[in-house]
């Protein structure tokens, strides 16, 4: 019987895959919770302007998603693994838990925003951290922060004064 490789092999040195690892992989951590948490409010958003911010908490689910799985390739590219499993999610975030049940759309806008300003500091330590070690993952860290910098103002737009 032939031996399957389960480990996909890398051109890069395995010393920067790990140290872009070291950096992306609590994006993905970041990215997830966001997600679910995202996700989370759109199902309990209310107030007068429901419908436009019920729409765009999904929007910025979908790019969480998304993000989340732009950095987790990288690493899985390098030839290493990730661990994304929820359990890990929620002991690593660094994201203030959602309150539970329905919230105005002001508390749950202020809530994404802090949530998405978690991910864009974590985001942002890999972009000024991975530019020596590996541009190409640094690429994909600036590629996130621009996206997570947009969906940012698109939320607090609803909200300032």
């Amino acid at each position: 019987m032939t031996e399957v490789i389960t480990t996909p092999t890398s051109t890069t040195s395995p010393d920067v895959a790990a140290a872009a690892a070291q950096f992306l992989a609590p994006v993905v951590v970041e990215l997830q919770a966001l997600a679910v948490n995202g996700k989370q409010a759109h199902w309990h958003v209310r107030g007068a302007n429901f419908i436009g911010v019920h729409e765009l908490l999904d929007t910025v689910v979908d790019h969480a998603q998304e993000y989340a799985d732009t950095a987790a390739e990288r690493v899985v590219a390098l030839g290493l693994p990730i661990d994304a499993r929820i359990g890990t999610v929620a002991a690593k975030t660094g994201a203030a838990e959602m309150p539970a049940g329905f919230q105005k759309s002001d508390a749950t806008i202020t809530t994404i925003i802090a949530q998405i300003d978690v991910a864009l500091t974590v985001v942002n330590k890999a972009v000024a951290e991975l530019g020596e070690i590996d541009p190409t993952s640094q690429d994909v860290a600036i590629e996130i922060a621009r996206g997570l910098d947009k969906d940012r103002w698109f939320l607090f737009a609803h909200v300032a004064a």
